[in-house]
């Protein structure tokens, strides 16, 4: 029977995007520890940006509002947040995405597929009265606002919702990295290191 409703076409896709990331997903989960322990030489790079003081969500700013998480971090090994608005499909395309907090871009361009535009942006965070340095993501952006060396300031736009170059159903595909600079990756993986919950980071950083 072929999906009808904005939910089935939701799940049906999911469904077989998942099957298709499943063996990539081991492969990401066996090299993943080898980039979390370059953490400390990737945060020297960074070293003197200001720090962030508070993340707000990357789409409805500052709280999400009118939005969704459609595949959460952890589900079918996925290593971020899928974010969709609410109401019919394809609404998406074209809504503002903001930086979650200030920080510097790292890196600004087209990934290529599977990706398509991305904007990753290096934070500064005091936990613990010590000093890390955590990576944001955004992905499948159909514009693309910054450049990379680009300061930024919270809630500033870097892009527009896309569905990178027409490979999926248009939304925001967003991490939150431990370990500023790893490779892009499949996004999903077996295991997370290097990875954070990006809506548990967010929410413990208001």
């Amino acid at each position: 029977m072929e999906p009808h409703t904005i939910a089935e076409v939701r799940g049906a896709m999911k469904r077989s995007f998942w099957s298709g990331m499943l063996v990539l997903a081991v492969l990401a989960g066996m090299g993943a520890g080898v980039y979390a322990m370059d953490a400390d030489a990737n945060a020297n790079r960074f070293r003197e940006l200001p720090v962030a003081h508070k993340f707000d969500f990357p789409v409805g700013a500052p709280d999400a509002s009118g939005w969704f998480d459609a595949q959460s971090f952890g589900e079918n090994f996925h290593l971020g947040s899928d974010w969709n608005r609410r109401g019919a499909a394809f609404e998406d395309l074209g809504a503002p995405v903001y930086v979650v907090a200030d920080g510097v871009v790292s890196w600004s361009g087209d990934a290529g597929e599977g990706w398509g535009n991305v904007v990753r942006v290096v934070h500064h965070v005091r936990e613990r009265h010590e000093s890390v340095w955590v990576e944001s993501v955004y992905a499948h952006l159909d514009e693309l606002n910054v450049a990379e060396g680009q300061r930024l300031d919270r809630g500033q736009r870097v892009g527009t919702v896309g569905d990178a170059n027409g490979r999926y159903e248009p939304h925001l595909h967003f991490e939150i990295r431990s370990v500023p600079d790893m490779p892009l990756g499949p996004g999903y993986s077996i295991r997370h290191d290097g990875w954070l919950d990006p809506t548990a980071f967010i929410l413990a950083h208001r």
